[in-house]
């Protein structure tokens, strides 16, 4: 009975660890979002209604955690047929008229381009239609679209 009670003693501190890493692994991807955030300029609620939305999604959970850790796209993750690098594709585009502006306008910010493409993921996963609108018609030039 000895060795039983021990290993269930072990498990537990096994299951304990887990979920120690796991909190800390959230809390660390938690203060990036911030970060990010900050660096973009907007206010800390933005990041934190931005995290909520990525926190709830075990699949954008995944992108970020990816992205944090090697500064580039997992592309795993999709919601009808788009994966978060090409909402920011598309964001490039659609916004590009704004890169032709002076700095002070903001006009490029690598890290609020990230962000509202998590944001656009988000937003995609409750309904994606007119998100994927969008992005089939506007274009971000001043062709029209025939």
């Amino acid at each position: 009975m000895e060795v039983q009670h021990q290993e269930v003693k072990d498990g537990e501190k096994g299951n304990r660890d887990v979920k120690d890493k796991l909190e800390q692994a959230l809390a660390t991807l938690h203060g990036f979002v911030l970060n990010l955030a900050e660096q973009a300029g907007e206010k800390p609620e933005y990041g934190e209604r931005v995290w909520q939305g990525i926190k709830a999604s075990e699949g954008l959970l995944q992108e970020l955690a990816y992205y944090h850790d090697y500064r580039k796209f997992l592309c795993k993750y999709t919601v009808a047929g788009y994966t978060l690098a090409d909402v920011l594709v598309w964001q490039v585009d659609h916004f590009k008229l704004y890169m032709d502006r002076h700095d002070e306008m903001n006009r490029f910010r690598q890290q609020r381009l990230l962000l509202a493409s998590f944001e656009t993921m988000v937003g995609m996963e409750s309904d994606p239609a007119p998100y994927v609108e969008k992005m089939r018609g506007e274009t971000g030039t001043d062709i029209k679209q025939g």
